[in-house]
């Protein structure tokens, strides 16, 4: 890996059954994630997915780019923008892409991360520091 490597896009689906699996995993039952009528109750467009999902979902690209997740050494972002999962099978789609920041001296590569949904960033200032 240099600085300037792109790594491909990876897109990932995420269903209301994707939020009930999740919310069963994390214990996370706060009905923004299930309920539209609680959702758009305290001003959201509709359901959103977990952020730690969204997240989990970058962190997943990131070990595929570099071989596992035993090659991050860390990793951080800001919830930029809530994915709202509609109420059909389809749900909606995450896509996230990535570039080589910059290569340590120490080997340490830091990855600069991009999710979007529907063309909006969803993660801000995400970045995972990777031993290649």
């Amino acid at each position: 890996m240099e600085a300037g490597t792109v790594f491909p896009p990876q897109t990932f689906q995420v269903t209301r059954a994707d939020l009930v699996r999740y919310a069963g995993a994390s214990g996370d039952f706060n009905p923004i994630h299930w309920s539209d009528r609680v959702a758009t109750s305290v001003g959201l467009p509709g359901v959103i997915a977990h952020g730690m999902l969204t997240m989990a979902l970058a962190g997943q690209a990131v070990a595929c780019w570099v071989g596992g997740t035993a090659a991050i050494v860390e990793y951080t972002t800001r919830f930029a923008n809530p994915v709202v999962v509609p109420d059909d099978d389809k749900g909606t789609e995450i896509v996230v892409s990535g570039v080589v920041k910059r290569v340590g001296e120490d080997g340490v590569t830091q990855i600069d991360i991009t999710a979007t949904c529907n063309g909006e960033k969803i993660l801000g200032a995400a970045k995972a520091l990777v031993r290649a």
